[in-house]
């Protein structure tokens, strides 16, 4: 196993990459279908499927209602993490390209820091504090060369950057209910507060189904079946065969892969400023999770999205 020996374990690494391939996949999706469907419809259609699998592995798996202390950290993540977020991030990618949708919201793991050493109690370390300066100072970026962009342009970068704020608030919500209920029930019940929260778009999402060509409504089963549940499942697998630290670096190959799958797929690619932007967020990520001597304690297992993992709070990343 990974996490006794060291070293990485090769079906968690294979599981590791099937996640990151499919997080990256959905921004291209979510730009694709923007076209037919409305960002509420096309987040309640992701999560109606997404929950139909979900509920199938979970009682594949035996599994059962959560514990009574466990719901209301669950309904309160999953409106965030899977409602909110998923709207939020839907709406800035009709403004934004897909690209710089997934710079800005890998900025996400900072937030987790820095809600965790205030609502957990973690602190603020100074690699920390840095790397939140680092990424501040790319979001500004970003926002600078959306400002020639137009309104709309900002106001994409805007949307993604309360999507990512939202991701983070909803993992923070997260840890100690996993305290009381599985990974996998905290994740199934959260897709399914998530869709409920998207129920008034119920209405729009049959009205868009009916005239989207069959192609769009598959792009919504996708987004829901692969990655959403699927991806969910596989980052689990390989968290629990190793430690969150390694694999969380892995989530940083996320908007490297966009940004190709963006041009190659969308003839999209953002600005040179706006990459420079994006590159100084994902490189305040990286230096708030450098390690000093000390190690940290092993941190927690977490359902994720874009990512199903739990940060440290500095490990987790989405999608």
């Amino acid at each position: 196993m990974g996490s006794a020996s060291g070293r990485l374990d090769g079906r968690a690494v294979a599981a590791a990459c099937v996640t990151v391939l499919l997080w990256a996949s959905a921004f291209i999706v979510i730009r694709s279908s923007a076209a037919h469907f409305g960002p509420g419809a096309l987040a309640l259609g992701r999560l109606l499927v997404a929950s139909v699998v979900l509920s199938v592995l979970l009682l594949a798996r035996g599994g059962g209602l959560p514990p009574r202390r466990a719901w209301p950290g669950i309904i309160a993540s999953g409106v965030l993490w899977f409602g909110a977020y998923m709207v939020a991030l839907n709406r800035g990618e009709q403004r934004v390209d897909a690209g710089t949708a997934a710079l800005v919201i890998n900025i996400g793991p900072i937030l987790m820091a820095l809600l965790g050493g205030w609502l957990l109690k973690e602190g603020f370390p100074r690699k920390l504090v840095a790397g939140m300066a680092v990424s501040f100072a790319g979001a500004v970026v970003v926002g600078l060369s959306m400002s020639g962009g137009g309104e709309s342009s900002l106001i994409g970068v805007l949307l993604c950057l309360f999507a990512a704020l939202a991701n983070a608030v909803g993992v923070v919500l997260q840890k100690p209910t996993l305290k009381h209920a599985t990974p996998m029930q905290v994740t199934t019940f959260g897709a399914l507060a998530g869709a409920v929260a998207c129920l008034p778009f119920a209405g729009q999402l049959v009205s868009q189904v009916s005239r989207a060509p069959v192609a769009a409504t598959m792009q919504v089963v996708y987004l829901g079946v692969f990655p959403t549940a699927l991806a969910f499942t596989t980052w689990a697998y390989a968290v629990s065969r190793t430690t969150l630290g390694k694999m969380g670096t892995t989530t940083y190959a996320v908007p490297v892969l966009v940004v190709f799958m963006s041009w190659l797929f969308l003839g999209e690619v953002p600005g040179r400023l706006t990459l420079l932007g994006g590159l100084l967020c994902l490189s305040g990520v990286a230096v708030s999770r450098m390690r000093g001597k000390a190690q940290a304690p092993a941190p927690e297992v977490v359902p994720g999205s874009r990512a199903v993992a739990q940060p440290d709070v500095l490990a987790e990343s989405e999608r």
